[in-house]
């Protein structure tokens, strides 16, 4: 047999025993089971409000329960455990049944639903929902909810956390539904937090000269003045070579005005190499330095036009 169809198998059964339970168990107050495979057996825990009546007398009843588990659903040695309830108004099965029986008996929904959750909410839940469907007063079937507390409808908390219990209601013109959800108190949510009361918090340490002022204060006060730089005062010169601050579009303007005049490299003086000396420490040394170049290159200029007319006039 597949996985998946094992699981369905598994499924169905264990919702055969359950409604077999709640029938056979009703009038103890059923209030679900639990159903695990050990080595010796199939271990079944039930949990009833009066384990009495599940055992009977002399463990009539369960020896009973026993052997129709093994004839009807084929369980090979169950063992059953019959625990108590500790607080049937927090146990969804238990709540359910009640009130189901509550309205066979001629209960007023309202009144019963509410009657129901009050006594839920006052056993200490942290949440309860009751929904009611069916022809609850007339010929068409509606449906009726009864909410307190926080419940969860989805996700892994509504599987693990909330209990849940269901039960049926005959009436004259049909059945009612009756669906109960209750989370118990102490449940361990997952958006929950705690705060935690006297709790003893480490020491910030705080910054050098900042221990008698805030930050309100630091901000209040007025900037630090920049002081002003005198023309005594030494001012810091750039730690950069003297060639890399030559003007060198000036330079490639006078090539390409020799370019273009079509001369004679070899008849042109030629260029006298720029010196450049250390720079001093007066900040208009840099201005005197592009005012050198940019004459140096319109000297040269003028003589390579004065060898050009020289050569024309030769011709």
């Amino acid at each position: 047999m597949a996985d998946e169809h094992q699981f369905i198998e598994d499924g169905l059964r264990r919702s055969q025993i359950n409604e077999f339970f709640a029938d056979e168990l009703g009038r103890a107050g059923y209030g679900g089971m639990d159903v695990a495979k050990t080595p010796m057996g199939t271990q079944i825990v039930l949990k009833a409000e009066k384990p009495g009546m599940v055992i009977g007398k002399g463990g009539k009843n369960i020896r009973k329960i026993t052997t129709e588990l093994e004839d009807r659903f084929g369980m090979d040695d169950p063992q059953i455990d019959v625990q108590e309830v500790d607080e049937p108004d927090l146990n969804a099965q238990i709540v359910a049944d009640r009130l189901a029986n509550a309205l066979e008996r001629g209960w007023y929904f309202r009144k019963a639903g509410h009657t129901t959750i009050d006594r839920i909410m006052d056993a200490g839940a942290l949440g309860a929902e009751i929904v009611l469907s069916g022809k609850v007063t007339g010929a068409r079937s509606r449906v009726e909810k009864f909410n307190r507390g926080y419940i969860k409808h989805n996700g892994e908390p509504a599987q693990e956390v909330v209990d849940h219990g269901q039960g049926v209601a005959v009436m004259k013109l049909g059945t009612i539904g009756v669906n109960v959800k209750i989370i118990p108190p102490g449940a361990k949510l997952p958006d929950d937090f705690d705060v935690i009361e006297d709790a003893e918090v480490p020491e910030v340490e705080q910054a050098d000269g900042a221990d008698d002022e805030g930050v309100e204060a630091l901000l209040e006060e007025e900037p630090e003045e920049v002081p002003d730089v005198g023309a005594d005062d030494d001012v810091e010169v750039p730690d950069e070579d003297p060639a890399d601050l030559i003007d060198e579009e000036v330079v490639e303007e006078v090539v390409e005005e020799a370019a273009e005049t079509g001369g004679d490299a070899t008849d042109a003086p030629a260029e006298e190499p720029i010196e450049t000396g250390e720079v001093e420490d007066e900040p208009d040394e840099l201005d005197e330095l592009d005012e050198e170049i940019e004459s140096e290159a319109a000297d040269l200029v003028a003589e390579m036009e004065a060898a050009d007319e020289e050569t024309e006039e030769d011709e």
